[in-house]
């Protein structure tokens, strides 16, 4: 009981409880994914919905700068939290040397931030994980940070409730060079796999191009008539 109860205390097999709790709170959010593809980088989920909430109030994927954005799965207040520093960064970092931060950089300080809660009694991790997607002068990045502040990069991966379903459908579906449409049809086949909703209008999408890299929310008449 010791060892669930404090962030700063391994237990005898060597795991930190709390992390892994948080890593279950994360799999309680609804499904996210990234997908690179040949011309940039895609982050999509599920729209909130009830009857009587304004879905476009709640935010899940998230604009962190021009170049870059993330969609968070878990506790989404821990995600504006994570982002809000991310954004604060980005601008320091062009303003001290007027040039976008690169995607790493950007992810380092989310996952930083992240790895340091789970470092001192009082103190939760996370409960959250971001994929954080963009283009840098190096290329197209979708990199998650999990609730430990590990990282990892992928040409395509999802988080969530329906985070191991989804998964089995990109490894399956993606490919090297996949165009915008084939990268938005994916997304929406996954999604619909993995949550009941199964409106083109539940679905919420961003692209960020490579050539324009700048961060793009489809409207869900984009997203209807690519998918027609």
């Amino acid at each position: 009981m010791g060892y669930d109860r404090t962030i700063a205390v391994f237990s005898p097999d060597g795991r930190l409880f709390q992390v892994e709790y948080a890593k279950e709170a994360v799999k309680r959010g609804t499904t996210c994914l990234g997908i690179t593809f040949k011309d940039g980088v895609l982050l999509a989920t599920i729209k909130p919905t009830a009857s009587l909430m304004v879905s476009e109030t709640v935010e899940k994927i998230f604009q962190i700068d021009d170049h870059v954005g993330a969609v968070a799965s878990g506790l989404l207040a821990d995600a504006r939290v994570l982002v809000n520093q991310a954004r604060v960064r980005a601008q320091v970092h062009k303003i001290t040397y007027e040039e976008a931060i690169d995607i790493w950089s950007l992810a380092r300080v989310i996952g930083d931030r992240m790895q340091i809660s789970t470092l001192y009694a009082g103190l939760r991790p996370f409960g959250v994980s971001l994929l954080i997607g963009g283009v840098d002068k190096t290329g197209l990045h979708l990199i998650e940070s999990d609730p430990s502040g590990m990282l990892y990069e992928w040409n395509a991966y999802a988080i969530g409730r329906g985070g191991v379903i989804a998964n089995k459908i990109l490894k399956q579906k993606w490919k090297v060079g996949m165009s915008e449409k084939e990268a938005i049809e994916l997304a929406y086949d996954v999604i619909t796999k993995t949550e009941k909703e199964r409106k083109e209008s539940a679905v919420d999408i961003a692209i960020i191009r490579k050539e324009e890299k700048k961060f793009r929310k489809l409207s869900a008449e984009e997203i209807k008539k690519i998918l027609k």
